[in-house]
């Protein structure tokens, strides 16, 4: 059940629709990196420490294609920032916040398709596209900031909230608590969808985040972007 205090915040900044958008990025992030070499569609961090590990051990090929995955998120972002800022799109916030989810999906699909023509490369790089205009754009979550592709604020948050409500008594922690704990769970069933369905679809596993952001979608779509 909404709480009645979330029933107040715009459905894109809603539990549900986050939950939605992290079981895709956690279904991407797993993608990659059992597709795609060890690579990171989203987590840049863990990108940018196997970059430098493969630097220092003196494998320049290796540490390649954690370069690649980096430069297309950086690339990636910056197309997202000039679509919040384009003249029309810029002041029509639920019509690009759709249009978004829409390119994401398509450039997933773009990406299979590039890695089945032997452009692999190419395709990694599209992951890290498609998920840096997810980070770029979803930014907010029950009114407060939200990374949909990385579970350690998430994590911090989820002991903070534990202790304030368990130890506490704290009303609002336990609210914060359910929340948090529904996006780190969806994440991982996200990741883990991908994995077990990796060994009958192979590369067509795209379909585990391709199918939850279009359902991102259709939820922004079905009722419109406001309460």
């Amino acid at each position: 059940m909404v709480d009645v205090l979330e029933t107040q915040i715009a459905r894109h900044e809603r539990t549900v629709f986050g939950a939605i958008l992290t079981l895709a990025a956690g279904g991407l992030d797993a993608y990659s990196y059992l597709v795609h070499g060890e690579v990171f569609a989203g987590l840049q961090t863990g990108n940018l420490i196997l970059f430098g590990v493969h630097l220092g051990q003196g494998d320049l090929v290796g540490s390649g294609r954690y370069l690649v995955s980096l430069l297309a998120f950086f690339v990636g972002t910056i197309i997202v920032r000039v679509l919040q800022r384009h003249r029309w799109l810029g002041q029509h916030d639920p019509q690009r916040r759709q249009a978004i989810l829409l390119y994401v999906a398509v450039v997933l699909v773009l990406a299979v398709v590039f890695s089945q023509w032997g452009v692999a490369v190419l395709g990694t790089a599209l992951l890290s596209v498609a998920a840096a205009a997810v980070l770029q754009e979803f930014r907010r979550l029950n009114g407060g900031p939200f990374t949909p592709l990385m579970m350690t604020g998430n994590l911090r948050t989820l002991a903070e909230t534990s202790f304030d409500a368990l130890w506490l008594h704290e009303q609002k922690a336990w609210t914060k608590l359910r929340q948090t704990a529904t996006i780190m769970v969806t994440f991982a069933v996200g990741a883990g969808l991908v994995a077990l369905l990796r060994r009958w679809l192979g590369a067509a596993t795209i379909v585990v985040p391709v199918i939850a952001l279009l359902g991102a979608w259709w939820y922004l779509r079905r009722e419109g972007d406001a309460n």
